[in-house]
């Protein structure tokens, strides 16, 4: 498994290759076996093959391509409904509306998410996260046509690969372990953790194409900006309320 996981890489081209049913249940089944809080299990996996689905799903993951050639995709959802549904019929009284409630089915969707690209990878398929979940929630919940108590939080494209790229670069283990206590960073320690990440080619590449000094810049002015973090952190609080999972007083 260390070889595995060590080796993990991100794949955005895929073969037309089907992935079969028992297959795709040894998976899922890997999926469920997650750790949960509290053995609730409060998320649900939306898999989605049909292509008709997966080109309404391409167009609000930003029309990345790997989601209409995967044969697969999984949105991994924060899901109490299920959980509330189950305790109404059973003569409880479920207190799941609120934020903190959110975060458990969130993350319980992201471990079952995790299970579920190692279980892929096991098999010799290749996955590729999709970041852009969360920021059109409102119109994915409408596609995969989710009822109130369940919000997308992760999407996974799943397939053979087509291709075989190099591994990403990570941070030394150091720059993100901490022990007994958290020690923070001085300027020198900055400096050293991101060094090999600053001078690598692909930087001096990203820095020439897009006309800036640092990587950071790529991150705050480019990817990442502060214009865009607002307004999707405004649409995802809004889907949260609708969705219910906003009552904290």
């Amino acid at each position: 498994m260390p070889d595995l996981i060590n080796n993990h890489r991100s794949i955005r081209r895929y073969s037309s290759e089907p992935i079969s049913d028992a297959l795709l249940q040894e998976i899922l089944h890997a999926s469920t076996r997650a750790s949960t809080t509290g053995n609730m299990q409060v998320y649900s996996i939306i898999v989605t093959t049909d292509p008709s689905q997966k080109e309404k799903l391409w167009e609000v993951h930003f029309r990345q391509n790997m989601v209409k050639d995967a044969p697969m995709v999984l949105t991994f959802c924060a899901d109490f409904n299920r959980f509330n549904t189950w305790c109404r019929l059973r003569k409880a009284d479920p207190g799941y509306d609120n934020f903190l409630s959110f975060m458990t089915g969130a993350i319980d969707a992201l471990l079952a998410a995790q299970n579920c690209a190692l279980a892929a990878e096991e098999y010799k398929l290749g996955i590729c996260y999709l970041g852009t979940t969360l920021y059109n929630a409102e119109k994915i919940i409408e596609i995969l046509d989710l009822p109130h108590g369940v919000i997308p939080v992760t999407t996974l494209v799943m397939g053979y690969p087509d291709e075989q790229p190099g591994l990403t670069d990570r941070l030394p283990v150091e720059a993100v372990v901490h022990h007994e206590k958290y020690r923070n960073y001085s300027t020198a320690d900055i400096d050293r953790l991101y060094s090999e990440k600053e001078s690598s080619a692909l930087t001096a590449k990203l820095l020439e194409e897009n006309k800036l000094e640092t990587l950071a810049q790529i991150f705050t002015e480019k990817r990442y900006t502060r214009k865009d973090n607002v307004a999707f952190s405004k649409k995802l609080l809004e889907v949260l309320e609708k969705q219910g999972f906003m009552k904290n007083k």
